[in-house]
């Protein structure tokens, strides 16, 4: 967008009065900038080197074995196997989530803020997970400027998730939304009109971004449909992406603004074998458009194994102060019904994780926000103290590699203390953040024209076969 250009909207929006004008003057501006961005030129730059990358890796590695395959691993849910490309993010067992090679701390310290010494802004993210290079301020401001001119919400979403039946799960009502939403898709059109493979990314980066854009307006109106008697909020088109959610969800302080922008940033990726994020890859593979991807892997999200991990916590700490009846309880008092949990064959929410060996840097960034905003909040020393207690009480016994917090032990504090008390619907927020890392590898995947996934199964007989008939 050129600077005259910007100041000509940002002075129509500050004379627009209701949603309808909101999203027409969207419109009215996006159709007079080009369909390229700062953004997507920068990856189509990248584009040619990656493929060329990519095919003197296959011919010269290509026979190469990652590891070893075991019967265990294929009845296991095939945890541990190596067998997907996912460049945006790698999770390290020593060191957490690195994001293009960057660990949270470090983009905490390089990435562009809406405040000095403030939190990360989410676009910024955007522009390192899609180009795989840190931006520059006017970079991630360019994004934000995209994503606000983007964000404009058909009238019909609406009548949709208002004919929805009142009780309607909210991560269900998330993804109706976004696969109403499909009908809008450029790519579903381009691949109808024949477009040559070697452009699939183009139309997969348009409707990528036309999401993400809209995400966080989608979000709040399940939230406000829900809780809110159907009292929505406008978007805010002066405050940036992460922020607008938090305004259209009713949270309009700064603080409210700062923790949105963590919390978009440290959820927004985990490389690609969980399961919204291989869902996600998976259902694209078939080249479904990024609106059909995206909302299978929500599903996925929603499912209690994987995002619904803050809401145990919650309701793990919630029963503590009941049972307990002391709103700051000793440590003593905790590690007695932390203990007595484990004795019940019950686990402690929010601690260990599948990979990690150490703290989860996620939590450690959770716990340094809440140590300068809220550390006389009850539930926060709680937390604080149960890091001090749950390790040693787990590592006592002997058989758990990690007894250490992942970062859901930390985020459902963090949202009920600015007033995000409804826990079904922390699962969307997660959802809005994951959306950041699975489309920007999704536009690649199509870039590098990645095949269909599909791997091989086999059957119990066949094991058998192979390595000899069990006795029951």
């Amino acid at each position: 967008m050129t600077p005259l250009l910007s100041q000509c909207f940002f002075h129509r929006l500050s004379t627009i009065s209701s949603a309808s004008q909101f999203a027409s003057t969207l419109s009215s501006s996006l159709r007079q900038i080009s369909t390229g961005s700062d953004l997507k030129k920068a990856f189509a730059e990248k584009i040619p080197a990656e493929q060329a990358r990519l095919k003197a890796i296959k011919k010269a590695h290509g026979s190469q074995k990652l590891g070893d395959l075991t019967v265990d691993m294929a009845l296991g849910g095939m945890r541990g196997i190596t067998g997907l490309l996912w460049d945006t993010s790698l999770l390290d067992a020593e060191e957490g989530i690195r994001f293009r090679g960057f660990t949270i701390p470090e983009l905490q310290e390089k990435l562009p803020k809406a405040k000095a010494g403030g939190q990360p802004l989410p676009e910024g993210l955007v522009w390192l997970l899609v180009t795989g290079q840190l931006p520059t301020e006017a970079q991630a401001k360019s994004v934000t400027e995209e994503l606000r001119l983007r964000s404009a919400v058909p009238a019909y979403v609406k009548t949709v998730l208002e004919a929805l039946p009142s009780g309607t799960h909210p991560m269900t009502q998330f993804s109706t939304l976004i696969l109403a939403l499909q009908k809008e898709s450029k790519f579903a059109k381009a691949y109808e009109s024949g477009v040559h493979k070697s452009s699939y990314w183009d139309s997969n980066y348009e409707d990528s971004m036309d999401l993400i854009a809209k995400l966080p307006q989608l979000a709040a109106m399940v939230y406000r449909n829900t809780y809110y008697s159907r009292k929505y909020i406008s978007p805010d088109p002066n405050l940036d992406w992460a922020a607008n959610l938090a305004h259209m969800m009713g949270y309009d302080t700064m603080e409210a603004y700062e923790l949105m922008r963590l919390y978009q940033t440290i959820h927004s990726d985990h490389e690609g074998g969980n399961v919204s994020a291989h869902t996600t890859h998976l259902v694209g593979s078939a080249l479904s458009d990024p609106y059909l991807s995206f909302a299978a892997g929500m599903n996925g999200l929603a499912g209690p194994l994987h995002g619904l991990a803050n809401q145990e916590v919650m309701r793990w700490l919630n029963t503590l102060v009941k049972e307990v009846g002391t709103s700051t309880p000793t440590k003593e008092a905790l590690k007695a019904y932390v203990e007595s949990t484990l004795a019940k064959g019950q686990v402690v929410p929010g601690y260990g994780h599948g990979v990690l060996r150490k703290t989860d840097p996620r939590y450690t960034c959770q716990r340094e926000f809440a140590q300068k905003f809220l550390p006389e909040d009850p539930m926060f020393k709680i937390v604080s103290n149960l890091y001090e207690v749950v390790p040693e009480v787990l590592g006592k016994m002997g058989k758990i590699k990690n007894p250490w917090p992942n970062v859901d032990a930390h985020s459902g504090v963090l949202l009920q203390y600015y007033g995000i008390k409804e826990e079904g619907f922390y699962t969307v927020l997660f959802g809005v953040s994951r959306a950041l890392g699975v489309l920007s590898q999704g536009i690649w995947s199509r870039a590098l024209g990645l095949p269909i996934e599909r791997p091989k199964s086999i059957t119990c007989d066949v094991i058998e076969k192979k390595f000899g008939k069990v006795n029951v």
